[in-house]
């Protein structure tokens, strides 16, 4: 089992060069099974966390996540970052106070959005969204932790989609210490383009969340480092979960239990793959 400094040295390494695709597990049976298939890190996802929990997105308390990110942490060989929202606080003291809590789980990696949580008044304003990131750089050198932080700008994805405000964010961001930074919602080539560009040679993040045109080798193209795909993976297993279930409540049929992985198969995985303190 890889030590967390090795996990957090080989994260940062990722991020030097070339472009990876960073999945989001909902739990760690999720979790061990995307790192079966070989991908070098992996990323929690507060949504697909949430939703297993039967509870809407950012519905969940900070020791809530935090346990969550310990179990995966331990439970994984590879670096795991945490999507750690808005740090579960507004004012920079408690968030870089939230932050130390973070870097304690054993994460390789956080992500700090300057979403306020209010969709009437979605952003920080300028001045604090910096302010917050900085003390979320600070809190982790203070830490003594070599964990890598993204600073997200999320008007995209609640309805201020200015390029040139989040442009301006990010670059700011990366002044204040983030490592890697990241636009939730840009969808185009132009935009991707113009982040890469903006940043350079900060490592980008793009949210692949949705079927595309893009491939990988079409990203990587534009220059992006790291690709995620947020809560998608997680409502793929709910989508067919509630397609299966309805069949059988509204019209008795079992077709869609067809063709599935079997638990024989599952049980066989779990044996060979789960941590033995599971």
């Amino acid at each position: 089992m890889s030590t967390t400094t090795e996990k957090r040295r080989a994260f940062r390494n990722l991020h030097r060069s070339g472009c990876f695709v960073i999945p989001n597990p909902w739990n760690v049976g999720s979790a061990l099974y995307l790192q079966s298939l070989g991908f070098p890190a992996l990323a929690s996802t507060s949504s697909g966390y949430a939703y297993s929990l039967g509870r809407p997105d950012s519905a969940l308390s900070r020791d809530q996540v935090l346990a969550h990110y310990c179990e995966l942490a331990a439970a994984t060989d590879i670096p795991l970052n945490a999507d750690f929202e808005n740090g579960y606080a507004h004012e920079p003291d408690a968030l870089a106070d939230n932050v130390r809590l973070c870097v304690d789980t054993g994460v390789a990696g956080l992500s700090i959005e300057d979403f306020t949580g209010d969709e009437t008044a979605p952003l920080y304003d300028f001045d604090k969204a910096v302010v917050r990131v900085r003390a979320a750089r600070q809190a982790i050198d203070q830490s003594g932790g070599d964990v890598l932080l993204t600073a997200r700008a999320e008007g995209f994805l609640h309805g201020r989609p200015d390029l040139d405000d989040a442009i301006r964010r990010l670059t700011a961001f990366a002044e204040a210490g983030a490592d890697c930074l990241y636009v939730p919602g840009i969808k185009t080539r132009e935009q991707i383009e113009a982040v890469v560009t903006a940043v350079a040679p900060k490592p980008v993040n793009l949210l692949m969340s949705a079927a595309g045109s893009f491939t990988v080798s079409d990203i990587a193209a534009m220059g992006v480092r790291r690709i995620s795909v947020g809560g998608a993976l997680a409502r793929v297993a709910m989508d067919a979960f509630i397609k299966a279930a309805t069949l059988i409540a509204t019209e008795g049929r079992f077709d869609r239990l067809g063709g599935v992985i079997s638990g024989t198969d599952l049980d066989a995985f779990f044996a060979q793959n789960t941590p033995s303190e599971q």
